[in-house]
């Protein structure tokens, strides 16, 4: 199938970009558990989840768009029941093309987190960690995952990543900003890669400063690099020009050569299509040399994850 998508994308000749999506998801319900998916009529931090509650394949992915087709991707967890996260990962292991790159779940607080990377790291795809502790202040609450930047095991949990060669995928929102920057300073020899530009839940005025602030501080940290990814959970209704200054923003902070972006697909399809967000993205970066273009485009999240 990606090699008719790829004829298809050739003989429009619609887009010069070629890019790696960074961050989307894939699932099959019926190989493993996902209580987010399996909980009806529930709304989450982003929106209503109903229609994305059903099985999302390498096949539903490469679907989306005939215009932009990634030419390498990267699957993040989202939510695996942690009894299942090593299936999760046993399952896109089998996958022949999509995702090339694979960021599991795992509790690094856990008593048997060596045992358990260890059965991860099994898998030729596993580059890394993703254990969320900020997603919106209503849900951290109830799902106490705030509560692990103060653990000290979880410190412990990242140490040993940079130990094993293994990366983090970092999602948070700005008001822990401060902690997370004390934190990470005593792990600087693990890669950091900041989702959805840190989280910008707040964009009035005085929420924007305040996340540019403390990202800021986190891109003075030479290990972080930041995901522009996501950003319809914080703007449903958004439109090129909104985004603009948020992602103009990042690029300044952090600068080409720690930058990648991603879709976040399926979730960031309940608010625009695969084709909204990458023109997007094009038009955004425009004025861009077509150097700085394969940087963040290609060349970060080739570095990064080693694709």
């Amino acid at each position: 199938m990606l090699k008719q998508l790829q004829a298809v994308a050739s003989a429009n000749d619609m887009t010069e970009l070629t890019f790696i999506d960074a961050h989307h998801h894939l699932w099959d319900l019926s190989v493993c558990r996902y209580p987010w998916l399996m909980a009806r009529g529930e709304k989450r931090f982003f929106g209503d989840p109903s229609p994305i509650q059903k099985n999302y394949l390498s096949d539903d992915f490469l679907s989306e768009s005939a215009r932009f087709i990634p030419s390498k991707s990267v699957h993040i967890q989202v939510g695996v029941a942690e009894q299942d996260s090593v299936k999760e990962s046993q399952w896109l292991e089998q996958h022949s093309d999509f995702p090339h790159a694979v960021v599991a779940f795992t509790d690094l607080s856990a008593v048997d987190l060596a045992q358990q990377l260890d059965r991860q790291q099994a898998f030729s795809k596993l580059r890394g960690i993703r254990q969320i502790i900020g997603r919106h202040l209503t849900e951290d609450v109830r799902h106490g995952t705030n509560e692990l930047l103060d653990n000290p095991d979880w410190l412990s949990g990242l140490k040993l990543l940079a130990a094993r060669g293994l990366s983090f995928d970092l999602q948070m929102i700005p008001p822990q900003m401060p902690a997370v920057l004390a934190l990470l300073k005593q792990v600087p020899d693990l890669k950091v890669a900041l989702c959805h530009c840190g989280s910008p839940w707040d964009q009035t005025i005085e929420g924007l400063a305040s996340w540019k602030n403390g990202l800021q501080q986190l891109a003075e940290l030479a290990n972080v690099s930041c995901k522009v990814s996501g950003l319809g959970m914080f703007n449903p209704h958004w439109d090129t020009e909104q985004l603009r200054p948020i992602i103009e923003d990042v690029l300044d902070i952090f600068g080409c050569n720690r930058v990648m972006f991603g879709s976040n697909f399926p979730v960031d399809k309940l608010y625009r299509s695969y084709d909204n967000y990458w023109q997007a993205y094009s038009d955004i970066t425009e004025g861009c040399s077509i150097h700085e273009k394969q940087q963040m485009f290609n060349q970060t999240a080739t570095d990064f994850y080693c694709l």
